[in-house]
């Protein structure tokens, strides 16, 4: 749930609120995570990878690390959605290219190119978490 306070949208969480001083809200982090997952499933070599999937759990990993690597909520919060694309067993060149996707999306939504570098290292990295 966002809201604003001071002028900076605010995302409410269990935990409490949080300013999003980033470039993102959930609105872009929804349709980023919409749009990137709808190219992991057009992709025949990785859609079998996401067969038995919770696809609603997967998007909501996303969605966690995607807010915190736009300038999110940190902390605590970004611990379980560490390694969502790794646990799946894709080999490298694999999550390149699911990292790729996610690039290619933010860069349409018109995220700025140091965010889209920043957010694809937080994805990247995810293997050392």
């Amino acid at each position: 749930m966002a809201a604003m306070r001071d002028d900076v949208p605010v995302v409410v969480t269990g935990l409490g609120a949080y300013p999003m001083r980033g470039v993102a809200g959930p609105e872009l982090v929804r349709e980023a995570v919409t749009r990137w997952l709808g190219l992991v499933v057009a992709d025949a070599e990785l859609a079998p990878y996401l067969i038995g999937v919770d696809r609603a759990r997967l998007a909501g990993h996303l969605a966690l690390t995607l807010t915190v690597a736009l300038g999110g909520p940190a902390g605590d919060l970004v611990r379980p959605a560490a390694g969502a694309w790794r646990g799946l067993g894709l080999t490298e060149a694999q999550h390149r290219r699911v990292v790729d996707y996610l690039a290619g999306v933010l860069r349409e939504l018109g995220v700025p190119a140091g965010t889209v570098t920043a957010a694809g290292r937080a994805f990247a990295d995810e293997a050392g978490s």
